[in-house]
């Protein structure tokens, strides 16, 4: 979610926020607008939203300190580059990518995809499904290609789903916090998933079993927001 300029909101008010809203309303905003100021996106749900994949205590530290770590670090960046009125995806496509921005604008926006696509609800649509036998032969195909792009990550990066100009899907990964909507990367694209594999995110409750966590993360994705991303 981009904003402009706004009052900053304490990780504990989110969460009682979370707790306490009616659970049809937990929507996460996520339309892009062009802005001078990024804030943290509010979480659609609590830090023990999903306390057999993500234990409360990694999702707090992840959110409140990694992702507004990530946010306070762009914004400086933007101005210190004398950066404003994009959006967060036009400043990751520009030709030149001064590495502040490539770092933490990479890490805004792959955080606020990935809490979005955590939702709870939403099975695979048969249009979907149709779309994942067409690029990668059966759902079981696609599902294993994309823990294994996770694990075979080497060090720090995320595993992504893209939809490229051809509107094929395609499985890969990256390191750090790039993403496909920067030119160095090496597959271009629309991202509609992406799973964080730094160990920050998984360290706690799996420690080195990175392929356990990846394993079941891809139970709690919310399937028609990934969908619907599909341009």
């Amino acid at each position: 979610m981009l904003v402009s300029v706004g009052a900053y909101v304490a990780p504990s008010v989110l969460l009682s926020a979370c707790k306490s809203e009616p659970k049809e309303n937990k929507i996460m905003k996520t339309t892009s607008t062009t802005t001078d100021v990024f804030e943290l996106p509010k979480l659609p749900y609590g830090y023990d939203a999903f306390p057999d994949v993500i234990d409360p205590l990694t999702m707090e530290i992840h959110y409140t300190k990694h992702h507004q770590g990530y946010t306070d670090k762009l914004n400086a960046a933007l101005k210190e580059n004398n950066i404003s009125g994009k959006t967060i995806e036009e400043i990751l496509s520009m030709d030149t990518l001064p590495t502040a921005i490539r770092n933490n604008g990479g890490g805004y926006y792959n955080h606020n995809l990935y809490w979005d696509i955590l939702t709870p609800g939403g099975t695979m649509s048969d249009t979907f499904k149709a779309k994942i036998i067409e690029d990668f032969g059966s759902e079981d195909a696609f599902i294993n290609e994309l823990a294994e792009a996770g694990a075979k990550r080497f060090g720090s990066g995320w595993a992504w789903v893209v939809q490229g100009n051809d509107k094929k899907l395609r499985i890969f990964s990256t390191p750090n916090q790039d993403n496909s909507l920067m030119k160095i990367s090496e597959i271009n694209g629309t991202p509609i998933l992406g799973i964080d594999v730094w160990e920050h995110a998984y360290y706690l409750k799996y420690q080195n079993r990175r392929t356990e966590y990846l394993k079941k993360i891809l139970n709690i994705i919310n399937w028609n927001k990934v969908e619907n991303r599909m341009v």
